[in-house]
């Protein structure tokens, strides 16, 4: 496993640690230390594959990256991308091509959105999680998403704000056909 690092314009690709302890000290900015030292050592032994930014002043970092690229030339071509054999099960296409699957019947559709209402005793208004769970008749999953939120947007204050159909805040469920 190879390290790629880079800060503003210098970047590098080594092969070990010590290549990469080197680079940061060889940056009089970075002010390597102990504990800097330690914490990119552990990243680089872990099973972490995510990036990894380093603070050295406030909107001033940085990064650390794991890859499989031997060169910097197949870095940048993303040649070498590690992929995790998890991730290709949980894509999102299923749920996307769900959301869009014709199949009129009875949904239950529940979704969090964030409703505007108003402090008693100050008068002011605030935003405030709710939580709306309803069942209703649709052709699609999509289709009891706008059910459901044109349902809600004539009776909560217009300023409410609703989530994305696709996002984690709405979730359906078919229940079954419509006598």
């Amino acid at each position: 496993m190879n390290l790629y690092l880079r800060y503003f314009d210098s970047e590098i690709l080594v092969s070990h640690v010590d290549d990469a302890i080197a680079f940061l000290a060889g940056i009089e900015e970075i002010g390597m230390n102990p504990a800097l030292e330690k914490d990119i050592r552990d990243y680089a032994a872990s099973d972490v594959f995510y990036p990894k930014r380093y603070k050295i002043r406030p909107r001033i970092y940085f990064i650390i990256i794991k890859t499989e690229a031997a060169t910097m030339q197949d870095f940048k071509e993303k040649k070498a991308v590690h992929t995790n054999p998890g991730a290709a099960e949980k894509s999102a296409a299923p749920a996307l091509v769900r959301l869009n699957e014709e199949r009129f019947g009875w949904y239950e559709g529940t979704i969090d959105f964030k409703r505007v209402q108003m402090v008693p005793g100050t008068g002011k208004f605030q935003y405030r999680d709710t939580h709306f769970v309803a069942c209703c008749k649709a052709y699609s999953g999509l289709d009891c998403y706008n059910r459901i939120v044109d349902h809600l947007s004539a009776r909560v204050d217009a300023r409410s704000q609703f989530p994305s159909a696709k996002g984690k805040n709405f979730k359906f469920r078919y229940l079954g056909q419509c006598k």
